[in-house]
């Protein structure tokens, strides 16, 4: 059987790989994509039944199509945000084959190029784009041993209340994933606490205008370097509810106990670490950052936006943070089950190519990987802040497929040469 050959292979077929293929098609680039589930399989079968965008529709969407029957305020859910880039890429006619799985991709011998072994067979490819995404393997923190009789599920694999068994929840992590499914469980009816490390938690609305929206005008989304000492700080934000600000005192006042960092676990008690003031703080602060970067804004170009003077006002701390909790016996609280939304870890594992540092990141330049002709696109910060988002890979695809096509050029003339 004869080896497929092509110039440009993408690995994985979500937003990033969708976003590429229209790009390389733009430049004229033969190319193909593999998605080993369905097209945007990870919004489908990796995410909870009621999750929506956390940015409205008008801008967590590509260029080229708005979202079918969706006001332009609304955060789609789930389906809808799948069957977009669905039928994004048909209306592109985007070369993508699903249900194959990359397995291994080696560099070519004795040349520029890979071998790229696929559950379909063997593909050679003179450029191959690892379009994975973030969210590629499931962080749990080796704390609670299997034997602990407790229930404990990534929220990768959360689905819905119902799911768990009966009793309280403990839930790991203070980010988007955490807050929502902490929401969604108490309203439930579940004793729901939660663990909450420093968070940012911008305001959902500001003035008339989503936090999407100051995030463009402020210039954040297009910041290429994260500010100090915010490289890997959560981010609390929903559209939960047709979209709101995060309040940790108010989950609190609405049933759910908020503790610390969950630091270890010993003979059925967890205990957890004193810093959920401190933590709460940083997310207080940065709110109310935004929300003078938001005035000075609007003050500075004369903007006619409605003034906002109650958003600074910031309610007491709820005794759970005043009074925090550093243990807890776990049969005692009644919680027979643990949520860790405590994040992925990059998995790349299938790439057998030495572009790798020490952690297991990719070395690269916006993407341009040390090896020539393999490329990365829909991870964070890759190229700016919105690069791991709907709206800034698209932007990052771009880039790269001009860089592909550039590239092609130059082995054109290369082999010209030689002839």
């Amino acid at each position: 059987m004869p080896v497929e050959t092509i110039n440009t292979l993408v690995i994985g077929g979500g937003q990033a790989g969708v976003a590429m293929s229209e790009h390389l098609s733009a430049c004229g680039v033969p190319h193909l994509v593999l998605e080993r589930g369905r097209i945007a399989e990870r919004w489908r079968s990796g995410r909870w039944d009621s999750l929506v965008a956390n940015g409205p529709a008008w801008h967590d969407r590509f260029p080229g199509m708005t979202f079918p029957n969706t006001d332009p305020d609304a955060f789609p859910p789930k389906e809808t945000v799948a069957d977009y880039f669905a039928a994004y890429a048909e209306k592109i006619q985007a070369p993508i084959r699903c249900g194959i799985e990359v397995t291994s991709v080696k560099r070519r011998d004795g040349g520029i190029g890979f071998v790229v072994e696929t559950s379909d067979g063997v593909i050679e490819a003179d450029n191959v784009v690892a379009a994975t995404g973030p969210f590629q393997r499931p962080v749990i923190p080796p704390i609670v041993p299997e034997t602990s009789g407790l229930m404990q599920i990534h929220s990768c694999d959360y689905r819905n209340p119902a799911q768990l068994p009966n009793g309280g929840v403990l839930v790991v992590g203070g980010g988007a994933s955490g807050v929502q499914i902490a929401d969604e469980l108490n309203r439930a009816g579940k004793k729901v606490y939660i663990s909450v490390g420093p968070h940012h938690r911008p305001p959902r609305a500001y003035r008339g205008r989503d936090y999407v929206w100051w995030l463009g005008v402020l210039g954040e989304w297009d910041r290429e370097v994260p500010k100090e000492g915010s490289e890997h700080v959560t981010i609390a934000v929903s559209g939960a509810h047709g979209g709101e600000t995060i309040d940790f005192r108010r989950l609190a006042t609405q049933g759910i106990t908020l503790v610390g960092i969950t630091n270890s676990y010993k003979d059925g008690v967890m205990t957890f670490a004193p810093d959920l003031a401190a933590n709460i703080a940083v997310g207080d602060e940065n709110y109310l950052s935004v929300l003078r970067q938001a005035d000075a804004f609007t003050d500075k170009y004369g903007l006619d936006l409605p003034e906002e003077p109650e958003a600074y006002i910031i309610d007491a701390d709820p005794p759970c943070v005043t009074d925090p909790i550093l243990s807890l016996d776990m049969a005692e609280a009644g919680i027979t089950a643990i949520v860790w939304a405590t994040g992925y870890a990059l998995d790349y594992g299938w790439l057998k190519v030495d572009v790798f540092d020490d952690k297991g990141k990719p070395i690269h330049q916006r993407g341009v990987s040390k090896e020539p002709g393999l490329y990365f696109v829909g991870l964070p910060w890759l190229q700016k802040r919105g690069s791991s988002f709907i709206y800034g890979v698209w932007h990052d695809a771009k880039y790269l497929a001009d860089h592909i096509f550039k590239q092609n050029k130059y082995a054109v003339y290369d082999a010209a040469a030689r002839g």
